[in-house]
């Protein structure tokens, strides 16, 4: 399995000066995300996916050796589609910007997946989010309840021909390491009481 970090965003929501993936939480967050995959022991190899939006992210990562696919920077989806495009493999797939994620989490969720499911996200309740002070724009409704997007799936991308039109399955789990991801300045202050 490889472990793919979307690394390539231009994070507008957030409004800086710098990159949002260098804002630090003890470390640039980029590095909380890479060591919690590496930690895991559950990738044959761990990319970080990068673009002309995050010049001084990709700087970083290659300064510490950390394997990069360079994207165009469209989109998330128009990112992730090139490189799953390039690997039969099976892919775990995480935002960049999620600073309680660790290897305890990691390998909770790869022991979900289930190689004959084409494409697995992750969600969280929307009631745990608005428990911990946070809330999200990318939601769904699963099992009769308003379920946000964590910006983690497990995906085979060997059974993939196109990104359209995907029979897409979930799976819930209800943990801050997941829930916790910067959109906003507000969630960045927030981080530091936690």
């Amino acid at each position: 399995m490889i472990g793919l970090i979307m690394a390539g965003g231009k994070g507008t929501r957030m409004n800086l000066e710098n990159e949002k993936l260098l804002l630090k939480y003890k470390k640039p967050i980029i590095f909380h995300v890479f060591d919690s995959l590496k930690n895991s022991n559950c990738f044959s190899k761990i990319l970080a996916l990068t673009s002309s939006n995050s010049p001084n992210t990709r700087t970083l990562l290659q300064k510490n050796n950390i394997e990069i696919f360079d994207t165009t920077g469209i989109g998330y989806v128009e990112d992730l589609t090139l490189l799953l495009q390039s690997t039969n493999d099976s892919v775990l797939v995480t935002s960049g910007d999620l600073p309680l994620l660790d290897a305890e989490i990691i390998q909770k969720i790869v022991k979900n997946y289930e190689p004959e499911k084409i494409w697995t996200s992750i969600l969280v309740t929307n009631q745990f989010l608005t428990k911990l002070g946070l809330e999200s724009d990318y939601f769904v409704t699963h099992n009769n309840q308003k379920c946000n997007y964590t910006g983690i799936s497990l995906i085979n991308a060997n059974k993939i021909n196109s990104s359209k039109n995907l029979d897409e399955n979930y799976i819930i789990i209800d943990d801050k390491r997941i829930a916790f991801n910067l959109n906003t300045k507000q969630d960045y202050e927030l981080l530091s009481t936690t």
